[in-house]
């Protein structure tokens, strides 16, 4: 039986460190070992290898198989829920989007929004229910919503939309499950109506945006905080290019641009700090 706690060398370590920077240019740093070991020792156990040691060196051996994908996912994979902290989506609910909306059908009816680090696709399928929630006549609507992640695994397992019960209790409004879902035994399948407004897409942060048009809305919440400062950089300059100048990007609640990208202005709604692009703000 493996150890509850297994013990990660620094060489085992810096290995799957420079593989998952390599792959989704996230940085782990020296404090990160045990977050490491931990995530990686049920899937140790579910492959039937002695030790999360064993499995690091399968990987060694076998860099591009399937172990390479699924220990990528396991460390890299950021946390996630239905309408995470909440008072963000209460915000875009009832200020955000009723603007937007109010400058959009005067002019085109179009919505262009992309969450950047989809994960298993919680976050989305949440904009989406608070899309049909604020637009009655949607239908009427070109409204391009886009979801993206590093990791082609959990872009497939957000595309199919099915969920276990344990994670529509985390943060899903029982009259929304009731709206949106359909139950299936233990599982939660998102409705059609709401599955067929995200389009999912593979997506590295840190490479070309070459499937994102200008967006309105840019959420790159609780993701930013798990890069080097370089690429947190890299990517706010690239937000800019791709936001437009009335949009804007949503971050988590512990993350800001500030001392990254002073190009930013912060607008404050409530307990929530939205941030827009400022004067000048461009490529």
């Amino acid at each position: 039986m493996l150890p509850e706690k297994p013990e990660l060398t620094q060489a085992d370590f810096d290995f799957v460190r420079s593989l998952v920077k390599q792959h989704s240019s996230i940085s782990l740093d020296d404090t990160k070992g045990y977050l490491v070991s931990s995530r990686l020792l049920p899937l140790a156990r579910s492959g039937g290898f002695e030790s999360v040691a064993k499995l690091i060196t399968r990987l060694r051996s076998r860099p591009h198989g399937t172990i390479h994908a699924l220990v990528l996912e396991a460390v890299a994979t950021t946390e996630t829920s239905f309408f995470r902290d909440f008072h963000p989506y209460e915000i875009l609910r009832d200020q955000v989007l009723p603007d937007l909306i109010r400058q959009r059908r005067k002019t085109t009816r179009m919505l262009n929004i992309w969450c950047g680090a989809c994960s298993s696709g919680q976050e989305p399928y949440s904009v989406a229910m608070v899309l049909r929630q604020v637009i009655p006549d949607i239908d009427t609507w070109t409204i391009q919503l886009l979801a993206s992640d590093f990791s082609g695994a959990m872009v497939e397992r957000a595309r199919k939309g099915v969920f276990k019960q344990l994670e529509v209790n985390r943060g899903l409004p029982a009259h929304l499950l009731v709206r949106y879902f359909e139950q299936h035994g233990a599982s939660w399948w998102v409705k059609d109506e709401v599955k067929r407004m995200v389009t999912f897409f593979q997506q590295n942060l840190d490479r070309e945006w070459t499937s994102v048009p200008q967006v309105d809305l840019l959420f790159l919440r609780n993701v930013l905080i798990y890069f080097d400062v370089e690429t947190r950089r890299r990517i706010l300059r690239k937000v800019r290019r791709h936001l437009r100048p009335d949009g804007f990007l949503i971050m988590g609640a512990a993350e800001t641009t500030l001392s990254l990208d002073d190009s930013f202005k912060r607008v404050q709604f409530g307990r929530a700090a939205f941030y827009q692009p400022g004067e000048g703000s461009g490529p």
